[in-house]
């Protein structure tokens, strides 16, 4: 390997779609990962992807290309199945960019008590995060990136300032540029060189059910009940993390999300329990994203965001637009790390 190597710590969403875009201009690069792709907090996401509303957020215009991001992405990879939904939110939960409507009922014709009026976002939409972040890798693979699975990286290579590579259990991975897109993870890592990352792990559960095809036709959002129903019937229903501890207590938080689900849309009442799981998503301390080489570093990016699913199209390209050419995106000038100094 050349010393104008890249390597990517962490095959979720955001390092797959970091390593194919950065993967065919010429650079080695490497993805490396505890697990296999999309294992991590990516598999457990409800992966709603929207256009925010009016926003004076730092990373509003990141957020702002999101789908237009994802729609190139669709024709760049054919095999990338988005679900263009759109979604109907109300009660608290409709906040979002688009319009007014009074016909929930033919939106969404199951839902046993519509309300009045509800936000209709028709832009809105939904994929299969593991899918996706499995074709990205695939996708990379294919312009020349090497995957590593089952390599834990321990720590992080560096002198005087210099970061030079990645520790693994598998040995010492040289970089001329180390990408961490480890969720989580990226804490430890950067830690060991001294850089103080304020980004906490924000737990939330995903319970999967399985109903009748075809009860659920956008995503619905209230403040009680999450939903979105897949062609084969399975619904996946993100719920607030209670502080469950073990599968008994994660199963009791199911079957209240199966009793909630069956309640609100005819023909659920044989809804089906297939499981519970808890996602650690990396949530930075003022809650927006954390991308771009850290003051007084060489060798180092960052790429830290929630929420990752939506940001991960726009945020890959970005990032590896200016790791491989080195001039600053404008659209990430309200993401740097040197803010938390």
């Amino acid at each position: 390997m050349t010393d104008r190597s890249i390597v990517v710590v962490g095959a979720g969403i955001v390092g797959a779609s970091l390593a194919y875009h950065l993967a065919g201009h010429g650079r080695p690069v490497t993805l490396i990962d505890a697990g296999l792709p999309g294992s991590g907090a990516t598999r457990a996401s409800f992966a709603w992807i929207g256009r925010p509303a009016v926003s004076d957020l730092p990373s509003a215009p990141l957020r702002y290309l999101a789908l237009d991001e994802y729609r190139r992405l669709e024709t760049e990879l054919p095999g990338l199945s988005i679900r263009w939904s759109g979604s109907i939110s109300w009660d608290g939960f409709d906040e979002g960019p688009g319009a007014r409507t009074d016909d929930v009922g033919a939106l969404e014709p199951h839902l046993l008590h519509p309300p009045a009026e509800a936000v209709h976002s028709p832009e809105d939409a939904a994929f299969d995060p593991v899918a996706a972040t499995e074709l990205l890798v695939a996708a990379a693979r294919n312009r020349g990136a090497r995957l590593l699975t089952g390599v834990l990286a321990t720590a992080l290579d560096h002198q005087a300032g210099t970061v030079s590579g990645v520790r693994t259990t598998a040995g010492t991975v040289p970089a001329e540029t180390v990408v961490l897109a480890a969720g989580t993870g990226t804490v430890a890592l950067c830690s060991g060189i001294g850089i103080d990352l304020p980004v906490e792990p924000s737990p939330a559960v995903l319970v999967r059910l399985r109903a009748t095809p075809g009860l659920v036709r956008t995503i619905v959002a209230t403040p009680s009940l999450e939903v979105r129903q897949l062609d084969d019937g399975t619904v996946l229903a993100p719920v607030a993390y209670g502080g469950e501890t073990d599968q008994a207590a994660l199963l009791g938080t199911a079957r209240r999300a199966r009793d909630r689900f069956a309640a609100s849309f005819a023909g659920a009442a044989d809804t089906k329990i297939v499981s519970g799981e808890i996602g650690w998503r990396p949530m930075p301390a003022d809650g927006e994203p954390v991308i771009g080489r850290p003051a007084g570093t060489r060798g180092l990016y960052i790429t830290v965001m929630h929420s990752a699913i939506t940001l991960a199209a726009a945020a890959g390209r970005l990032a590896a637009s200016e790791i491989l050419a080195g001039l600053p995106a404008p659209e990430l000038a309200g993401c740097r790390p040197d803010r938390f100094r």
